[in-house]
């Protein structure tokens, strides 16, 4: 019997969850907008049946569904998946998981007493690069991974000014928190290591040019509020004795967007990268898998082939929700690992304000 799903959010997101969740197997049976008008199309272009005004009219008109899958701004995620969670679904949430750690931790235990599913969505982890570089790490052809660099960079890709991305109060910050994939994807690499240390800056540059706006996001809102960091760089040190470096940024003088995570292991290191076109998905868009080691005293460089994604894992990870739900698969995130890479966002901007390394 398939799991019954609802949707909050009419965002463009909803159309990768519904892919994702349909061939899984799930039903999608009720979708929920606080714009009537954005909840009526999005139902209409994905075939859903039902919709609401918000996820507590969702929860008593649709009181048999198992879960809810969250598509919002970055405010109202934690207070969404709580609500949901403690009225007994399981909750696929977009990312961040929560605008700070304090929330996360709220989510995590309010997960584990309503014994539910809480899983967020990563995509990169379920993007065909990422599924590869795990298998070879998990066979131990790479051996401990020292060190990685993790690296969401955009030249021109401020998502609309005014709006919920750039007003703080709403998204928890700029770039540091909307790009923080592929910090996770280098964590996930790493095996998760428990942070100790991390030391951040925060740069504001063209962050009011609207010459660096991005080709996709939300409309301008004029007069609205843009008071959140343009880039971030900082250097994160664990317990274990490994490190990680991290470039995210809106705005930034490079060559062209690049989405990334380079690591350097005992046996071998590798490469997971997109390197984007002018508008995010055109042919000159490229996409690097690679390890590099040493075979028989030369230095070689394999070249991993893998089939293209250009949903970059989000159909597979609305997917992988499902299977972890019926138990088919296990989860490609966690709750504990979430709260990790919150204390981390944390204390990067903690550390940026006051200039100083911040113990984590």
């Amino acid at each position: 019997m398939s799991i019954k799903i609802g949707i909050v959010g009419a965002g463009g997101m909803a159309g990768y969850h519904v892919a994702g969740f349909r061939k899984a197997g799930a039903e999608i049976v009720a979708l929920a907008d606080v714009s009537k008008a954005a909840a009526d199309r999005a139902a209409a272009k994905n075939g859903i049946g039902r919709v609401y005004k918000s996820l507590a009219e969702m929860l008593r008109g649709v009181p048999e569904l198992d879960a809810v899958s969250i598509i919002v701004p970055n405010k109202f995620h934690a207070p969404l998946a709580l609500q949901a969670l403690r009225a007994g679904k399981h909750v696929f949430c977009e990312k961040p998981p929560s605008v700070n750690a304090k929330e996360m931790a709220q989510l995590k235990v309010a997960a584990a007493k309503a014994r539910r599913v809480l899983m967020f969505n990563f995509n990169n982890r379920a993007r065909p690069e990422s599924y590869a570089m795990m298998d070879y790490i998990a066979r131990g052809e790479v051996g401990h991974i020292n060190t990685c660099q993790a690296k969401w960079a955009r030249r021109a890709g401020i998502p609309g000014f005014g709006g919920w991305f750039t007003t703080k109060s709403l998204s928890g910050g700029g770039p540091l928190i909307d790009l923080l994939h592929m910090m996770d994807l280098g964590l996930y690499f790493m095996g998760y290591p428990e942070p100790a240390f991390v030391l951040a800056r925060t740069y504001r540059d063209h962050i009011d040019n609207k010459a660096f706006k991005g080709p996709w996001g939300i409309n301008d809102v004029p007069n609205g509020i843009t008071d959140v960091e343009a880039a971030a760089h900082g250097f994160v040190t664990f317990k274990s004795g490994q490190a990680m470096s991290f470039q995210v940024s809106w705005a930034e003088m490079i060559q062209r967007e690049e989405v990334s995570v380079a690591f350097q292991g005992r046996k071998a290191g590798g490469l997971v990268r997109r390197l984007f076109g002018v508008d995010g998905l055109d042919q000159t868009a490229s996409d690097t898998c690679e390890l590099y080691t040493l075979e028989h005293g030369r230095m070689v460089n394999r070249t991993i082939t893998v089939p293209a994604d250009e949903a970059m894992g989000r159909i597979r990870s609305a997917q992988n929700f499902v299977k972890t739900v019926e138990g088919g698969e296990k989860p490609l995130n966690t709750p504990d690992q979430a709260l990790m890479l919150m204390r981390i966002v944390d204390g990067a901007y903690k550390s940026a304000a006051s200039r100083k390394p911040v113990t984590l």
